[in-house]
């Protein structure tokens, strides 16, 4: 079995991608592993944060892991808030907040247009692998729904008439950014588990 960690400590996170796993890994939290310190994420970019907090944890720990890094982009505040997504209205990483500060800053705009990018970075013995996940769609007038976390009630994917929180876990599991980047990073996952 291999065992990986998954450095994070959000439990929605780990629940969402534990139901994609199969049987031959176990996952692991930063809990699990004794981590209780805050990772660096101080890169630039989605994809630098992801591979600090990976390396971060299999410099200092010493397992296979991986990590991943999320950004809300959308079009009408030139990629806002993006890198910056979980902590857009501050260090407190409030989703309400968060969420309230992206419908005022587009409340007299007409251009809707986001996606959610995930990036993830694997290290295994030393290598590491980046796999990306998109989903185009746009920014809701209101909040709406109760399912996900984060931006899920005010983002409706492309061809959906719902937002990520009107639907189940499964059907967001099946189209959402971190659902593509998770099926790369499984299918990837393979050539260590057959």
């Amino acid at each position: 079995m291999l065992k990986l960690v998954f450095a994070t400590n959000n439990k929605n996170k780990i629940k969402e991608i534990n139901v994609l796993l199969t049987n031959s890994i176990k996952l692991l939290s930063l809990k699990d592993i004794g981590c209780i310190e805050n990772i660096p994420e101080t890169a630039d970019t989605i994809e630098g944060n992801a591979i600090q907090k990976a390396e971060y944890i299999y410099k200092n720990y010493g397992y296979n892991c991986f990590a991943d890094d999320t950004g809300l982009e959308i079009e009408a505040l030139n990629g806002e808030p993006g890198v910056y997504s979980a902590r857009y209205a501050g260090e407190q990483k409030n989703s309400e907040e968060n969420m309230n500060k992206v419908l005022e800053k587009l409340k007299d705009k007409s251009n809707r247009n986001a996606r959610f990018k995930t990036v993830i970075a694997l290290i295994i013995d030393g290598k590491l692998t980046c796999f990306e996940g998109i989903i185009e769609g746009e920014i809701t007038e209101d909040k709406s729904g109760l399912e996900g976390f984060g931006y899920d009630p005010i983002f409706k994917p492309k061809g959906y008439g719902k937002t990520f929180s009107e639907m189940s876990m499964t059907e967001k599991n099946n189209i959402s950014h971190r659902g593509k980047a998770i099926n790369k990073l499984i299918k990837h996952l393979k050539i260590y588990v057959c």
